[in-house]
Protein backbone atom coordinates (compact mmCIF):
# COMPACT_ATOMS: atom_id res chain seq x y z
CA UNK A 1 0.00 0.00 0.00
CA UNK A 2 1.37 3.44 -0.94
CA UNK A 3 -1.11 5.62 0.94
CA UNK A 4 -1.13 7.53 4.22
CA UNK A 5 -4.01 7.58 6.72
CA UNK A 6 -6.78 10.06 5.94
CA UNK A 7 -8.24 11.71 9.05
CA UNK A 8 -11.46 13.66 8.64
CA UNK A 9 -13.07 11.28 6.17
CA UNK A 10 -16.64 10.50 7.21
CA UNK A 11 -17.97 8.93 4.03
CA UNK A 12 -16.71 6.60 1.31
CA UNK A 13 -17.95 6.38 -2.27
CA UNK A 14 -17.07 3.33 -4.30
CA UNK A 15 -16.93 3.10 -8.04
CA UNK A 16 -18.73 -0.07 -9.16
CA UNK A 17 -17.41 -1.54 -12.41
CA UNK A 18 -13.76 -2.48 -12.00
CA UNK A 19 -13.84 -1.70 -8.28
CA UNK A 20 -16.54 -3.80 -6.60
CA UNK A 21 -17.66 -5.82 -9.65
CA UNK A 22 -15.42 -7.47 -12.23
CA UNK A 23 -17.08 -5.80 -15.20
CA UNK A 24 -14.31 -6.39 -17.70
CA UNK A 25 -14.22 -10.17 -17.28
CA UNK A 26 -18.01 -10.39 -17.53
CA UNK A 27 -18.23 -8.14 -20.59
CA UNK A 28 -15.32 -9.81 -22.38
CA UNK A 29 -16.77 -13.28 -21.90
CA UNK A 30 -20.28 -12.16 -22.87
CA UNK A 31 -19.40 -10.45 -26.14
CA UNK A 32 -17.04 -13.26 -27.16
CA UNK A 33 -19.78 -15.81 -26.53
CA UNK A 34 -22.28 -13.61 -28.38
CA UNK A 35 -20.07 -13.49 -31.49
CA UNK A 36 -19.14 -17.15 -31.28
CA UNK A 37 -22.80 -18.19 -31.21
CA UNK A 38 -23.56 -16.18 -34.35
CA UNK A 39 -20.36 -16.50 -36.32
CA UNK A 40 -18.47 -19.58 -35.12
CA UNK A 41 -14.95 -19.79 -36.46
CA UNK A 42 -14.74 -16.08 -37.29
CA UNK A 43 -11.03 -15.33 -37.87
CA UNK A 44 -11.05 -12.33 -35.52
CA UNK A 45 -12.83 -13.85 -32.52
CA UNK A 46 -9.77 -13.23 -30.37
CA UNK A 47 -10.11 -9.49 -31.04
CA UNK A 48 -13.78 -9.16 -30.17
CA UNK A 49 -13.40 -8.38 -26.46
CA UNK A 50 -10.83 -5.63 -27.02
CA UNK A 51 -12.91 -4.07 -29.81
CA UNK A 52 -16.00 -4.13 -27.62
CA UNK A 53 -14.18 -2.42 -24.77
CA UNK A 54 -13.13 0.45 -27.04
CA UNK A 55 -16.64 0.84 -28.45
CA UNK A 56 -18.11 0.72 -24.96
CA UNK A 57 -15.95 3.62 -23.81
CA UNK A 58 -16.65 5.70 -26.88
CA UNK A 59 -20.43 5.34 -27.01
CA UNK A 60 -20.98 5.51 -23.26
CA UNK A 61 -19.15 8.85 -23.34
CA UNK A 62 -21.55 10.01 -26.05
CA UNK A 63 -24.49 9.01 -23.86
CA UNK A 64 -23.02 10.81 -20.85
CA UNK A 65 -22.61 13.92 -23.00
CA UNK A 66 -26.25 13.79 -24.09
CA UNK A 67 -25.38 13.03 -27.71
CA UNK A 68 -27.49 9.87 -27.82
CA UNK A 69 -29.87 7.93 -25.62
CA UNK A 70 -28.83 4.92 -23.59
CA UNK A 71 -30.66 2.64 -26.01
CA UNK A 72 -29.02 4.32 -29.01
CA UNK A 73 -25.52 3.84 -27.61
CA UNK A 74 -26.28 0.12 -27.34
CA UNK A 75 -27.35 0.07 -30.97
CA UNK A 76 -24.26 2.00 -32.02
CA UNK A 77 -21.96 -0.40 -30.22
CA UNK A 78 -23.40 -3.51 -31.85
CA UNK A 79 -23.59 -1.91 -35.27
CA UNK A 80 -20.00 -0.67 -35.11
CA UNK A 81 -18.71 -4.03 -33.90
CA UNK A 82 -20.44 -5.93 -36.70
CA UNK A 83 -19.21 -3.52 -39.35
CA UNK A 84 -15.65 -3.69 -38.05
CA UNK A 85 -15.79 -7.49 -38.23
CA UNK A 86 -17.55 -7.48 -41.61
CA UNK A 87 -20.56 -9.50 -40.43
CA UNK A 88 -24.26 -8.71 -40.91
CA UNK A 89 -25.76 -6.18 -38.53
CA UNK A 90 -28.71 -7.76 -36.65
CA UNK A 91 -32.10 -6.69 -37.93
CA UNK A 92 -33.47 -6.41 -34.40
CA UNK A 93 -30.78 -4.60 -32.42
CA UNK A 94 -32.77 -4.56 -29.20
CA UNK A 95 -33.15 -8.32 -29.23
CA UNK A 96 -29.53 -8.82 -30.18
CA UNK A 97 -28.33 -6.59 -27.37
CA UNK A 98 -30.66 -8.32 -24.92
CA UNK A 99 -28.92 -11.59 -25.80
CA UNK A 100 -25.55 -10.03 -25.01
CA UNK A 101 -27.00 -8.46 -21.85
CA UNK A 102 -28.22 -11.80 -20.51
CA UNK A 103 -24.79 -13.34 -21.05
CA UNK A 104 -23.25 -10.30 -19.34
CA UNK A 105 -25.55 -10.59 -16.31
CA UNK A 106 -24.60 -14.22 -15.89
CA UNK A 107 -21.00 -13.10 -15.40
CA UNK A 108 -21.62 -10.50 -12.70
CA UNK A 109 -19.21 -11.32 -9.90
CA UNK A 110 -17.88 -9.28 -7.01
CA UNK A 111 -14.14 -9.08 -6.56
CA UNK A 112 -13.09 -11.38 -3.70
CA UNK A 113 -11.98 -8.45 -1.55
CA UNK A 114 -15.14 -6.36 -1.94
CA UNK A 115 -17.59 -7.64 0.68
CA UNK A 116 -15.05 -7.98 3.47
CA UNK A 117 -13.62 -4.51 2.91
CA UNK A 118 -17.03 -2.85 2.77
CA UNK A 119 -18.22 -4.70 5.87
CA UNK A 120 -15.27 -3.34 7.85
CA UNK A 121 -16.29 0.28 7.22
CA UNK A 122 -18.93 0.49 9.93
CA UNK A 123 -19.33 4.08 11.08
CA UNK A 124 -18.71 5.59 7.66
CA UNK A 125 -21.48 6.83 5.37
CA UNK A 126 -21.22 4.65 2.26
CA UNK A 127 -22.43 4.90 -1.31
CA UNK A 128 -21.68 3.85 -4.88
CA UNK A 129 -20.90 6.46 -7.54
CA UNK A 130 -21.04 4.91 -10.98
CA UNK A 131 -21.44 6.00 -14.58
CA UNK A 132 -23.73 3.19 -15.64
CA UNK A 133 -27.51 3.19 -16.04
CA UNK A 134 -29.35 3.45 -12.73
CA UNK A 135 -31.52 0.34 -12.99
CA UNK A 136 -28.69 -1.88 -14.19
CA UNK A 137 -26.19 -0.65 -11.61
CA UNK A 138 -28.67 -1.22 -8.80
CA UNK A 139 -29.25 -4.74 -10.15
CA UNK A 140 -25.50 -5.38 -10.16
CA UNK A 141 -25.13 -4.34 -6.53
CA UNK A 142 -27.98 -6.68 -5.57
CA UNK A 143 -26.59 -9.53 -7.66
CA UNK A 144 -23.19 -9.43 -6.00
CA UNK A 145 -24.68 -9.33 -2.51
CA UNK A 146 -23.70 -5.81 -1.49
CA UNK A 147 -27.07 -4.06 -1.53
CA UNK A 148 -27.35 -4.04 2.27
CA UNK A 149 -23.76 -2.86 2.75
CA UNK A 150 -22.84 -0.09 0.36
CA UNK A 151 -25.63 2.47 0.72
CA UNK A 152 -27.26 4.34 -2.17
CA UNK A 153 -26.31 3.69 -5.79
CA UNK A 154 -25.79 7.07 -7.46
CA UNK A 155 -25.58 7.56 -11.21
CA UNK A 156 -25.89 10.55 -13.49
CA UNK A 157 -29.55 9.64 -13.91
CA UNK A 158 -30.22 10.63 -10.30
CA UNK A 159 -27.59 13.37 -10.11
CA UNK A 160 -29.13 15.82 -12.55
CA UNK A 161 -27.54 14.27 -15.63
CA UNK A 162 -24.02 14.73 -14.25
CA UNK A 163 -21.66 11.81 -14.79
CA UNK A 164 -18.08 11.45 -13.65
CA UNK A 165 -15.81 13.39 -14.15
CA UNK A 166 -18.26 16.31 -14.00
CA UNK A 167 -17.65 18.17 -10.70
CA UNK A 168 -21.41 18.18 -10.10
CA UNK A 169 -21.42 14.39 -9.96
CA UNK A 170 -19.03 14.45 -7.00
CA UNK A 171 -20.70 17.29 -5.12
CA UNK A 172 -24.11 15.72 -5.72
CA UNK A 173 -22.92 12.34 -4.47
CA UNK A 174 -21.40 13.88 -1.35
CA UNK A 175 -24.65 15.74 -0.67
CA UNK A 176 -26.55 12.47 -1.02
CA UNK A 177 -24.46 11.16 1.87
CA UNK A 178 -25.18 14.32 3.85
CA UNK A 179 -21.54 15.38 3.72
CA UNK A 180 -19.30 18.03 2.20
CA UNK A 181 -16.99 16.83 -0.61
CA UNK A 182 -13.88 17.20 1.55
CA UNK A 183 -15.38 14.74 4.05
CA UNK A 184 -15.71 12.04 1.41
CA UNK A 185 -13.21 9.60 -0.08
CA UNK A 186 -13.80 8.15 -3.56
CA UNK A 187 -12.28 4.75 -4.32
CA UNK A 188 -12.05 3.60 -7.92
CA UNK A 189 -9.99 2.14 -10.73
CA UNK A 190 -10.30 4.92 -13.34
CA UNK A 191 -7.66 7.61 -12.86
CA UNK A 192 -9.58 10.40 -14.60
CA UNK A 193 -13.04 9.66 -13.23
CA UNK A 194 -12.23 8.29 -9.80
CA UNK A 195 -8.93 9.88 -8.78
CA UNK A 196 -8.01 13.20 -10.37
CA UNK A 197 -11.60 14.23 -11.18
CA UNK A 198 -12.84 14.47 -7.58
CA UNK A 199 -9.91 16.70 -6.58
CA UNK A 200 -11.50 19.72 -8.29
CA UNK A 201 -14.26 19.64 -5.67
CA UNK A 202 -12.05 19.00 -2.66
CA UNK A 203 -13.09 15.37 -2.47
CA UNK A 204 -10.30 12.99 -1.59
CA UNK A 205 -9.60 9.87 -3.61
CA UNK A 206 -7.66 6.64 -3.71
CA UNK A 207 -6.68 4.82 -6.87
CA UNK A 208 -7.45 1.12 -6.81
CA UNK A 209 -4.77 -0.32 -9.07
CA UNK A 210 -5.61 -4.01 -9.12
CA UNK A 211 -2.98 -4.84 -11.74
CA UNK A 212 -0.22 -2.98 -9.90
CA UNK A 213 1.69 -2.27 -13.09
CA UNK A 214 1.42 1.49 -13.48
CA UNK A 215 2.83 4.36 -11.40
CA UNK A 216 0.21 6.22 -9.37
CA UNK A 217 -0.84 9.67 -10.57
CA UNK A 218 1.35 12.28 -8.90
CA UNK A 219 0.07 13.37 -5.53
CA UNK A 220 -2.59 10.67 -5.17
CA UNK A 221 -2.43 7.51 -3.07
CA UNK A 222 -2.73 4.03 -4.50
CA UNK A 223 -3.90 0.72 -3.11
CA UNK A 224 -3.78 -2.61 -4.92
CA UNK A 225 -6.62 -4.30 -3.01
CA UNK A 226 -9.73 -3.13 -1.20
CA UNK A 227 -8.43 -4.98 1.85
CA UNK A 228 -6.01 -2.05 2.27
CA UNK A 229 -8.85 0.45 2.57
CA UNK A 230 -10.05 -0.09 6.17
CA UNK A 231 -6.51 0.24 7.49
CA UNK A 232 -6.01 3.37 5.43
CA UNK A 233 -9.10 5.00 6.89
CA UNK A 234 -8.63 3.92 10.51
Amino acid sequence: MTARPMPGVKGVLFDLDGTLLDHRSAADAAITAWMTARFPGHPRLDEVAALWAVLEGHYLAMWHAGECTHQEQRHHRLTSLCRELAVPVPGDLDSAYADFGERYRQGWTAYPDAAEAVAELGGFALGVLTNGAQQMQEAKVRAIGLADLVGPVLTGEVLGGHFKPSPASYTGAAAALGLAPEQVLLVGDDVDKDVTGPAATGMRSVWLDRLGVEPPPAGFPRITSLTDLPRLLR
